[in-house]
């Protein structure tokens, strides 16, 4: 029996009997260089169980190519055109246990070209179907979804027969069908027999274009997870909405329709059901799927990624919002149908290697290589100069902060750029002095959250997707000069601070009814019509937020529940004034002797005379220092192992 259907027995037997799949083991967006040569693309998805990849030259027109293990090897589709299906020995020549293979075929891989894949396994939220035509009105066809239908792809692969993609989507029904190949908008047709798909089987009709006798077919059917604590076969318990089919209405806005989902979305795929003349949108977290132009894909077109602010994108930890009034998802009272898959993973890291870098600059495009997407990063272009640290995030695209100063987001930095698998940026022009702390986002231990508030006066309620109470939280104004306020709480008392200053800490007024999916902005904090991100912090198997009380004394031991030690070490003295956020890393030294340490408050340059924090084990020691070790002073940290 299979992995995946293992767990979906799991799932089936109630959502107390175990843990589900990760998103991650089903899905993948991965972007790579094609290099005109053989090349395998690891993406960690187990592809010997079943599924489909489908690839899409990004930095120049070329058709979008679809594989699946049904039809084997070799063998593409394109979702553009009505053609029939095609064999070659350069395109995808393996599927493979963490991923695929390909040829050197120019529109897959290029030498030198820039391109995306999306892989879909097999599994509770995707199934490849294969059947042969046999002309015959409501004829079923059998899927082992084992959940409701959101949408389907079908395509005839056999007959040179000019035949569309025919899609349905749960928000049109199955009187209704749309095209994927074309703009066209919704229509009236039998298709699928007026009869809406079961989590079993599919209905279709006698028409040549979905059942010609004879001729062969794929159907790609997506799942749709209600958010109702239903059985899914994602998630620790079994019950976690990975994929969501739906629909909303345009307002023709800059701040358009909400769309709640239960989780925060990745991938987006958007339709205009109502009109003509709109194509298919694709957007994604990896090539950028944010609120300052994101790069926008369309599978019924081979045009490159078009980059544009109507199609602007605001992540919300329990949906979207549609920020753009681009026609093709947001005209004024137009429907639009969307499918949305849920961002993982879904469980806590034990592995901080995955989740945590320190890098200096290393080889380009990157700049700096980490070995895991980056959700976000601070940087030091220079570490022996006077410099600021500067603070950017997926979330935001090419935006970047200092966490040094009270200044606004700057809006396009073109470095700023995090469509790579292992790193970020693409700045070619620094040196090995530069160096970067990053973070990727994962439950229990690191989240980010991208906010406009609604007013001054009142308070504002924060969803999030720490899945625990952060226990560190940094907030700061966008679109303005402001402070960034820290909300740090140990687990006995509450604090607030500002991260650009010396100042000491003082009673917390700014976070209430902190929970594990929501707190509370106390009123007066925000600004109306502002915008914000907010940095979210909390202790876990690979982290850990907490306080201590100095003694002066040298090898004072702070146990973070580490094994080997602590590889990031960030304090702040909260009782005196005049005293530095102290950051420290193994890459710089945490060694038995001299310690290489920079301020987050400040453009200093990098210290490095003066011994103030050890190794150890569990976490770190300190030393006597008055800046690390004042006796009788609290001081806060937070320290990564």
């Amino acid at each position: 029996m299979s992995n995946v259907s293992k767990k979906m027995l799991m799932a089936a037997a109630g959502s107390a009997g175990g843990a589900g799949l990760d998103v991650d083991e089903v899905f993948s967006t991965f972007l790579y260089d094609g290099t005109g040569s053989n090349l395998e693309i690891n993406n960690g998805i187990d592809l010997t169980e079943g599924g489909m990849v489908w690839l899409k030259k990004r930095d120049s027109a070329k058709d979008h190519y679809l594989f699946d293990t049904a039809r084997g090897v070799y063998k593409y589709i394109r979702s553009n055109v009505t053609d029939a299906e095609g064999s070659l020995n350069t395109t995808l020549t393996a599927f493979n246990s963490n991923g695929f293979s390909l040829g050197n075929r120019a529109a897959i891989n290029d030498s030198g070209g820039d391109y995306v894949s999306w892989t879909f396994r097999n599994s509770p939220m995707f199934q490849v179907v294969t059947y042969t035509g046999n002309g015959t009105g409501n004829r079923t066809i059998s899927h082992n979804l084992g959940s409701d239908v959101g949408m389907m792809l079908i395509k005839q692969t056999s007959d040179l027969y000019v035949a569309n993609w025919i899609v349905y989507h749960r928000g049109i029904g199955a009187t209704n069908y749309l095209e994927l190949d074309n703009d066209s908008q919704a229509n009236d047709y039998h298709f699928f027999e007026d009869t809406t798909p079961t989590s079993t089987q599919f209905t279709i009709h006698s028409n040549s274009k979905v059942n010609q006798n004879g001729e062969s077919y794929v159907a790609y059917v997506f799942a749709h997870h209600a958010n109702d604590g239903s059985a899914t076969g994602f998630g620790p318990d079994g019950d976690s909405p990975v994929i969501s089919c739906g629909s909303y209405t345009g307002n023709g806005s800059a701040t358009g329709p909400v769309v709640n989902l239960g989780f925060e979305p990745q991938w987006l795929m958007i339709k205009c059901t109502s009109a003509g003349g709109q194509s298919w949108t694709i957007l994604d977290n990896m090539r950028g799927l944010h609120t300052n132009s994101p790069p926008r894909l369309a599978p019924n077109l081979s045009q490159s990624e078009h980059y544009h602010s109507d199609y602007n994108v605001q992540l919300n930890a329990d949906g979207f919002t549609i920020k753009g009034n681009a026609g093709a998802t947001n005209d004024n009272n137009e429907t639009y149908i969307y499918m949305a898959i849920r961002r993982g993973p879904l469980a806590a890291p034990d592995d901080a290697t995955k989740v945590f870098s320190v890098q200096t600059k290393t080889n380009d495009p990157t700049a700096y290589d980490s070995g895991f997407p980056v959700d976000m990063a601070l940087r030091r272009n220079s570490r022996t100069g006077t410099d600021d640290t500067q603070i950017g995030t997926r979330l935001l695209g090419t935006s970047k902060g200092y966490v040094n100063t009270t200044a606004v987001f700057d809006t396009n930095h073109p470095e700023f750029r995090w469509d790579f698998m292992g790193g970020w940026n693409s700045n070619a022009s620094l040196t090995t002095n530069s160096i970067s702390w990053m973070w990727k986002r994962a439950p229990g231990y690191f989240d980010v959250v991208a906010m406009t508030a609604t007013s001054s006066s009142s308070s504002h309620t924060v969803n999030h997707n720490l899945t625990v109470p952060p226990e560190m939280v940094w907030i700061k104004r966008r679109d303005s000069t402001s402070s960034w306020t820290v909300y740090h709480n140990d687990g006995s008392t509450e604090r607030t601070l500002y991260l650009e200053t010396t100042l000491q800490g003082f009673s917390n007024s700014t976070l209430s009814s902190v929970g594990a999916t929501s707190f509370v902005v106390n009123g007066g904090v925000l600004n109306a019509s502002a915008t914000y991100i907010m940095y979210l912090f909390a202790s876990s198997n690979v982290s850990k937020v907490g306080s201590y009380t100095g003694n002066s004394s040298d090898g004072k031991q702070i146990d973070c529940g580490f094994s080997n030690g602590a590889r990031f070490v960030l304090l702040k003295n909260t009782t005196v004034s005049n005293t530095n956020w102290l950051l420290f890393d193994t890459v710089r030294g945490i060694v038995a002797g001299n310690d290489a340490r920079l301020y987050l408050n400040s453009s200093d340059s990098e210290h490095s005379s003066t011994d103030y924090i050890d190794p150890y084990s569990s976490g770190f020691a300190l030393t006597a220092n008055a800046q690390v070790n004042y006796s009788g002073s609290t001081y806060i940290f937070y320290a990564i192992a």
